[in-house]
């Protein structure tokens, strides 16, 4: 397993078009919001497949991870926590003191397993439960 940083913007969005448009019903309007440009991408590869990806978001001392995305037959075999690790070191590279996320409200424990606490109401994003989640660096 490998995570590393890329500019590939085409396949970190296939792999989100699996996982939220084709899987989660999330719409493509929502899906695809124009700010992938000015992101950092990370790119999971397992057994050299592209198979994970998260899009990190920096506004001023904060980091925002989102479109934090594993392939569902890749599930359960700690790719994700590798994939929010290495994007908690990434915002540590550039200086951050805090990483902020929306979380689905299924993967709270997850989150908080790795450092999160969970913030504020619940609220709909795309028509799914999440919960705004922060962790200090």
């Amino acid at each position: 397993m490998e995570v590393g940083l890329t500019d590939d913007i085409a396949l970190v969005q296939s792999i989100r078009r699996v996982v939220f448009i084709e899987g989660q019903n999330v719409p493509e309007a929502e899906e695809v919001d124009g700010r992938d440009g000015e992101a950092l991408h990370l790119l999971l590869l397992y057994h050299d497949a592209p198979v994970g990806t998260a899009r990190l978001l920096i506004d001023g001392e904060s980091g925002k991870i989102g479109r934090v995305a594993v392939l569902e037959d890749h599930r359960g075999k700690g790719l994700g926590v590798a994939l929010i690790n290495a994007s908690l070191d990434v915002l540590r590279d550039h200086g951050l003191r805090r990483a902020k996320l929306g979380a689905q409200t299924h993967a709270i424990g997850f989150y908080e397993k790795l450092g999160f606490t969970a913030s504020g109401p619940e609220f709909l994003d795309a028509g799914i439960p999440h919960r705004a989640m922060v962790c200090d660096l």
